[in-house]
């Protein structure tokens, strides 16, 4: 039996995280198991251990991949010039129907939020430190958390919609509210 170098195995490692974050995403974390993960990885399960001790280790660390992914432009962004441009961007990327659609690549709070609500542990240590990451990059204070609750509310109703006309109209509704919120640049919430 031959051995895996380092970077193969992180190159296995990365691509376990990646099926991770896009399945738990779509199906949920419950309906996820490991063996669908390694599956989706081309991978097979008995080489799961030699990556990660848990599936909650797994879930945790395909969450922050996941959150990593959807701020790091917002984030990175250096002037506040280039700042307000990535916030813009995220905002309409949010509350876009391919967002809402595409919920395998979208926001992990947004997709994986009242599952995780329910859990104890480090995965949901960690959505808590992505919601105040993302609120920081919508906004200072309090009104960061409005235009994130916005922002979720709004993919969430849109994502449960029946009909693509609804959820068209309710994302258009979280953009004007997400305006509205911005316009109060005086006010405190």
């Amino acid at each position: 039996m031959t051995r895996m170098s380092a970077a193969e195995k992180e190159k296995s490692h990365k691509r376990i995280l990646h099926a991770a974050a896009r399945l738990f995403r779509e199906r949920g974390v419950e309906a996820t198991s490991v063996t669908d993960v390694m599956q989706a990885a081309g991978l097979t399960h008995g080489g799961f251990y030699k990556h990660f001790p848990s599936k909650q280790a797994l879930v945790t660390e395909a969450f922050r991949q996941a959150s990593d992914e959807s701020l790091s432009e917002a984030e990175g962004a250096s002037t506040a010039a280039a700042r307000a441009t990535a916030r813009a961007r995220y905002i309409t990327r949010y509350l876009s129907s391919g967002h809402a659609k595409d919920v395998g690549h979208g926001c992990p709070l947004a997709a994986l939020g009242a599952e995780i609500a329910r859990d104890g542990g480090p995965v949901r240590n960690e959505a808590i430190k992505t919601l105040e990451r993302m609120a920081a990059v919508l906004a200072p204070d309090d009104k960061g958390l409005a235009i994130m609750a916005l922002l979720l509310g709004s993919v969430t109703l849109a994502r449960l919609a029946e009909t693509s006309d609804l959820g068209a109209r309710i994302l258009d509704a979280g953009r004007r509210g997400v305006a509205a919120l911005e316009a109060c640049q005086h006010e405190s919430l």
